[in-house]
């Protein structure tokens, strides 16, 4: 027998049963309420190896929310603690803080004391940001001056922490915005995005600190933009964006490895998608939410196994895009984003999800 709830409706049915609030929702629980949600779901004439299925990996809990909502913006960890930079802002009542729709807010959580802490802004307002770290200082390349995809741009910065300062760098040498931008052996990649007249790119170019230069690399294979890079195992995985306009998503995983300077196509996402937000968690790379379906934004939480080069589901909650995740102490941190497709809903909620 099919289910009587549509896939979208079975998910949100798992996790937001009457009474029962996110931060309840640990895995301490998960093993009796699983329990108690597959009796009701037999009860209900939905049949057990349907109900089953639904159950994948992982909990969900939350920790103290961002003072306001944001979405477009960047996350990354940085001596233990999580930076979020630029993006869009609201206030309390919902306005946009600094107008056209781009910020240069720069907001600090750290995990040890469950508390937000505000850093001296980015230099200038933006949004779609690269963001990465390299011993110990921040990287920021590209970014648009409003959400709605206008003017990119090549500006390029560092933050050193311990100064609270921030520093121009030499610009990108194309302007660019939702460009996947990742540390590896100590250089900095700057891999797609988009351009000032709107085209996608494919340019890979490379910054060296100790240089101060950016130098070309071999193109990724498929222009793209709103994609995700991680790094791992000496690799980098570019994931998933938009290969044309708002609807057009992919699936795309091609890899990169800097020992050839060349690309080769991994397993792809079970879930085509752009805007998402991806993490490493020990060996495997996990992808949850992006935009856009039927006028909804994705809810699947996936993740791919370095060592089997596998997918698998995991367990999803509520959709939303346009945000970013961080890993530590085992712990992946999804911060913010915007609940609906283009810039509707923002949320300012840190969800956290952990693998057993």
């Amino acid at each position: 027998m099919a289910s009587i709830f549509p896939a979208t409706a079975r998910s949100a049915f798992l996790l937001r049963l009457p009474g029962w609030s996110l931060r309840r929702w640990t895995s301490a629980e998960s093993g009796g309420a699983m329990r108690r949600l597959l009796a009701f779901g037999c009860m209900l004439a939905v049949t057990c190896a349907d109900v089953f299925a639904e159950v994948s990996a992982g909990s969900w809990s939350s920790a103290t929310s961002l003072p306001q909502a944001r979405a477009e913006h960047a996350v990354v960890v940085l001596d233990g603690k999580i930076y979020v930079v630029g993006g869009g802002v609201e206030d309390a009542s919902g306005n946009d803080k600094q107008g056209g729709g781009a910020s240069s807010l720069v907001e600090v959580y750290d995990p040890a004391e469950d508390r937000w802490h505000r850093r001296s802004p980015l230099p200038r307002q933006l949004t779609h940001v690269g963001l990465t770290a390299l011993d110990g200082k921040l990287y920021v390349a590209g970014g648009f001056v409003a959400d709605i995809h206008r003017d990119a741009q090549a500006d390029a910065f560092v933050y050193d922490s311990t100064t609270d300062r921030w520093k121009a760098l030499p610009p990108l040498p194309k302007p660019r915005a939702s460009v996947g931008l990742v540390a590896l052996n100590g250089r900095i990649h700057a891999i797609g995005g988009r351009a000032p007249d709107d085209q996608l790119q494919a340019d890979h170019d490379v910054f060296d600190p100790a240089t101060g230069r950016w130098t070309p690399a071999a193109p990724l294979p498929v222009a793209r933009d709103h994609l995700v890079a991680v790094a791992a195992k000496g690799r980098i995985h570019v994931l998933g964006g938009r290969t044309g306009n708002f609807n057009d998503v992919t699936a795309h995983h091609d890899v990169y490895d800097p020992a050839t300077d060349s690309w080769h196509p991994a397993p792809p996402m079970p879930t085509p998608r752009s805007a998402m937000a991806a993490a490493l968690h020990r060996d495997m790379i996990v992808v949850y939410g992006g935009e856009c379906r039927s006028g909804k934004t994705y809810f699947e939480n996936e993740g791919y196994d370095l060592n089997s080069r596998r997918w698998r589901a995991l367990r999803s909650m509520e959709g939303r895009h346009g945000f970013g995740a961080a890993t530590i102490a085992d712990r992946i941190y999804f911060v913010a984003g915007a609940r609906g497709c283009g810039g509707d809903g923002l949320s300012n909620e840190l969800l956290v999800f952990e693998l057993p």
